[in-house]
Order: C-alpha cells, then structure tokens, then sequence
C-alpha cells in the first residue's frame, strides 16, 4: 500500500510548481503540473501486476474534493478485480464502433473521394465519380447509415425510373452510365467495409449476385449501342439539321464535321480553336484517352463556327443559357426533336464506315481522326506530327460527303427513308 501523503487544500493546489505532487487523501493521488501551469490528476496503481497511471480529468474543472472521490470509486473497482484502463479503452472502442455504424453513403461517397485525391488519371475522372454518385446513388441512399445498405437499395438505385427516357428504368435505359454507377457504389461499399463501417457481402457486387437478376450490360449496350445513320442519308439528315434552331443543333453539327465525341465538342472553347490555321486542339484533360488531340476544321466546320457569336463571361463556342457546359442530353434532345433514331455518339460510327467503305484513307490515319489510341505509341506521334495535312483531306473529303446530295434513280434519298 503507498503512502499516504499529506493532505492538500484547495488553495495551496494554486501554487504549486511544476512536477507531479501527491495532493493525500487517497494514496497514489498526483497532480502533475506543466512548465506552462496545466494541472491534470493522475491516480498511480497497480492493477495485477501492471503499474498504471490513470488519469482523471484536469484541475480546476475536477476539483481536488471530486479528483480524490473518483481515485477512490477507481481503487475501490481494482480490488473487486476491475480494470479501469482496460474499460475505458472497451468502451472508446464501443463507442467509436456506435459512431462507425451510423455512417452514412453520402459521407463515405465524400471521405473515399477525399481518399483517392491524386489517385484519379485526370480532375475530371473524379468529377464524374463525384457527379455520378450525387446525381443517381445519394437521393435514393444518400442519408442512410452506410451498415443498412442491402440489395433492396442497390435495385432500387439501379431501377430507377428515368424522366427523359419516358420513365424507362436507369438499367434499361442509360446502361452504360448505370453500369459505370453499379461499380461505383460498389467500390464506395468496399471502402466502408474495410474502414469497419459495414460488414457482410456487397450487395453492389455482380459476379454471383446481380448478374442473376439483371441483363447483362453486353446484352442491352449490343441491341442499343450507338444507333447510327447509314453514310446515305448524311446529306438529307444534315439539310434538315442546319433548320433546327439553338446552341444544341449548332454542337451536334459541328460534332458530325469533326468526327467528334459530345463531350469534347459541349467543352469546347475559343481558346482551344485557331481560326487562322483552322486547326481545335483539345488538351488531354479532356480526351478520353488522356492525350491531347488535333482536329484539322474543314471549310464548313470553320463557316458555322463563323456563325456563332461569343457569350460574354465565358470561352465556351457552346455554352447553355446560364453559360455552363452543355447538359450530356442536349444532343440527344435534339435527334428526339427531329424524330431521329440514332445518337450522337452514332454519328462517328458512320463517319468510320463512309471512311472505311467509300475512301482510300489508310486504316490507321482514320483511327487516329476518331482519337483511338494506336497500338504503336511511335505511331501516333508520327501521325500528330506529321499527317496533319492528310487528316485535314479527310475531314474536308468527309464534310464535301454530308453537303452532297446522293442521288438513285434521279431522286435524293431522305435519311428518314433509310432510317425507317
């Protein structure tokens, strides 16, 4: 049993000097004091036989009547064989697993993408991440404790019903987006679980779980992937395009004359556009294959950039109203408009069917004109460097295409004729 110490008052607390003083009262009793006057309680003891050292809140909010009450109920537990510290640290941990298991999705969505922060190829692959989960996963599980997540949300997530595609489920309707989103939410559960905010199987997981439910990806994306005109009926199409009115009409025809991905052209901005030497270099941030890309204009690519007058307060050639970004249906919205059964994106498979039917142009010159990447990384910069002047041809060759009406039998043939 230690000694005792004399017992302290109050008031002499207040004066004394740095170092650890037995205050009496209950042996093992401390009150250390700091250099700079900080002064916590300490109750040295031994528990079996380990020496510890517990501490007991700071003086003056504990006070020296309260620090010897508590270091007694403390002594009083030891010798009924209770482990203060080792308590104390199973109920942080109680706690701390109380507080892990009201996490919720939308806080985990927020935290992994704080964790991947310089992880992402580019700022905009996080951007998508970011714009995926938000628009689609957290109005549906957003506010739910991460741990509560089964497969009933996962299908409600995927099934939702979507506005713009007369309320056809998010699964059967934007696959590709759904696809990228199952994956998402999938990883983001992953995470939890590791950081112990959830346990059990994914019920985001597809291998053994969805794929028993749902289509597969392949099958939707092959009987709706990328509907397309056929090359015949691009003059007829484009004459009735160039009678649509709006900033949508305008992108979509510049997309068709340079081959172009919606995304790149919706981004598009003056700065990236040399009008002197007709050439729109877009910077890899935002290609998909991470590397910039050179579109040579063709004459009538450069007259309808001509015909577009720039928006104050922004660099965008095609911003919105509110001079953003152009939403990712705009172009759509458009073909729908003119009862059109294809997509934007269909536009560059007929691009590379004219070319590969109906030109001369080497297999690798075209590939390179749509932005895929080439086997042979020598290859391509041999292609950017030096080739500029035959991808110029084609882009011209192609837009000369689409301004000429094809004519059968003394009659031109109407792309909705063909596209019946």
């Amino acid at each position: 049993m230690p000694k005792v110490a004399k017992e302290l008052s109050a008031v002499e607390l207040k004066y004394l000097p740095p170092g650890a003083h037995a205050v009496g009262g209950v042996a093992g009793l401390i009150l250390q004091v700091t250099p700079t006057g900080g002064k916590t309680w300490i109750l040295r003891v031994r528990v079996g036989k380990k020496r510890r050292e517990i501490g007991l809140g700071g003086f003056p909010s504990i006070s020296l009547a309260a620090a010897r009450s508590k270091a007694k109920e403390t002594r009083e537990a030891i010798t009924k064989g209770v482990d203060p510290v080792a308590e104390k640290q199973a109920t942080r941990a109680a706690l701390l697993a109380q507080q892990a298991s009201t996490k919720t999705f939308s806080w985990c969505v927020a935290s992994y993408l704080d964790d991947m922060a310089g992880k992402w190829k580019n700022a905009k692959h996080a951007a998508q991440w970011r714009s995926t989960l938000e628009t689609y996963a957290n109005p549906i599980v957003g506010a739910l404790p991460v741990r509560s997540i089964e497969l009933t949300q996962i299908l409600e997530i995927l099934r939702q019903p979507q506005a713009d595609m007369g309320y056809a489920p998010l699964w059967d309707s934007k696959n590709e987006t759904a696809s990228r989103l199952r994956g998402r939410v999938e990883k983001v559960l992953d995470w939890a679980a590791v950081h112990g905010y959830r346990s059990g199987l994914n019920p985001a997981r597809w291998r053994a779980h969805l794929d028993a439910i749902m289509k597969s990806p392949r099958q939707i994306q092959k009987s709706k992937h990328h509907e397309s005109l056929p090359h015949a009926a691009m003059y007829s199409f484009m004459q009735a395009l160039r009678q649509q009115e709006g900033t949508g009409a305008k992108a979509l025809e510049f997309a068709i004359l340079c081959a172009s991905r919606s995304g790149e052209v919706r981004g598009a901005t003056w700065s990236e556009i040399d009008l002197v030497q007709g050439l729109w270099t877009i910077p890899g941030n935002r290609m998909k294959a991470g590397k910039p890309h050179t579109v040579p204009l063709s004459k009538q690519a450069l007259q309808l950039l001509g015909t577009i007058e720039r928006t104050l307060g922004t660099d965008l050639v095609f911003p919105s109203p509110r001079g953003k970004v152009l939403s990712d249906m705009t172009l759509t919205a458009v073909l729908r408009r003119m009862q059109v059964d294809a997509v934007p994106h269909g536009f560059r498979s007929t691009f590379r069917t004219w070319a590969g039917d109906q030109t001369a142009y080497p297999h690798d010159l075209l590939e390179f004109a749509l932005a895929h990447a080439l086997k042979s990384e020598v290859e391509g910069s041999y292609m950017h460097g030096t080739q500029i002047a035959k991808r110029r041809g084609l882009m011209q060759t192609w837009a000369d295409f689409v301004d000429t009406a094809p004519v059968v039998d003394g009659n031109v043939i109407p792309f909705k004729a063909v596209n019946s």
